[in-house]
């Protein structure tokens, strides 16, 4: 189940722990990405904390933000580029998309396999694609407080054999968001010392957040699950959902 776009919007932008996590996640992305100059961008989910840098350098750049979750006007103050969609049916073409950064969907969608097929469609060739998911063995995941203890928590085995069944082919990965899930001010001034710490210590544990980026393998396997769908992986089985048989990149 999809958080609510105003609760989001709060965490990243009116709370300090919020905003601390932005920051560390943000600088990631930018450490993997540090020039995106020409290339078309998109977020899927909430990603609008980690593309305010991107935007500048990008061609194109914009917002998708599923129905289930609600939509914000964004960037503040200027032209919109956030667009409310399906989680399954981006208004996007086929391979349009150079750079694709997903935060707060793939472990908050109902139908994953569904939403993974369709950032496939839209992920041209050369294409690079980030997840970003709770990480399963920290601790941010075990608490409510912030966005990240909500929905299904990842090991970084799991989210890459998830992203292969799709087609997707991982890259390289890290973890972030080593600090505590505090507000205290101890805490906040020392996360970025905790950040480098962490990141020099493990790639996978502790931090409350596994980041994969990932390439589309071309062509689909065949008879693999990007290409075709028997059954969609659902997280709830919904009565009387349509099941559809084939999905074209």
């Amino acid at each position: 189940m999809h958080l609510d776009v105003t609760d989001l919007r709060q965490f990243y932008y009116r709370t300090r722990l919020g905003r601390s996590a932005q920051r560390a996640i943000r600088d990631e992305v930018v450490r993997y990405w540090p020039d995106v100059t020409g290339q078309f961008v998109a977020g899927m989910g909430f990603a609008v904390p980690l593309l305010r840098p991107l935007r500048a350098q990008a061609r194109h750049c914009i917002a998708l933000m599923p129905g289930a979750q609600g939509v914000m006007p964004w960037p503040a103050g200027e032209p919109n580029h956030s667009v409310l969609c399906e989680e399954t049916l981006w208004p996007l073409q086929n391979g349009a998309v150079d750079r694709l950064i997903m935060l707060h969907a793939l472990e908050t969608s109902i139908i994953p396999g569904r939403l993974l097929q369709e950032a496939y469609r839209v992920l041209g060739p050369g294409g690079r694609a980030m997840f970003i998911v709770p990480n399963r063995a920290g601790i941010w995941a075990r608490s409510d407080r912030t966005p990240f203890g909500f929905g299904r928590p990842y090991s970084l085995s799991q989210l890459e054999q998830q992203l292969r069944d799709y087609d997707f082919k991982p890259q390289r990965h890290s973890a972030t968001l080593f600090q505590p899930v505090s507000d205290k001010p101890f805490w906040l001034r020392a996360a970025p010392m905790l950040e480098r710490v962490g990141r020099k210590v493990t790639g996978r544990f502790a931090g409350g957040v596994l980041i994969v980026e990932a390439c589309k393998q071309i062509p689909a396997r065949a008879g693999g699950q990007g290409a075709m769908v028997r059954k969609p992986k659902l997280v709830l089985d919904a009565p009387g959902q349509p099941v559809p048989s084939r999905v074209t990149p």
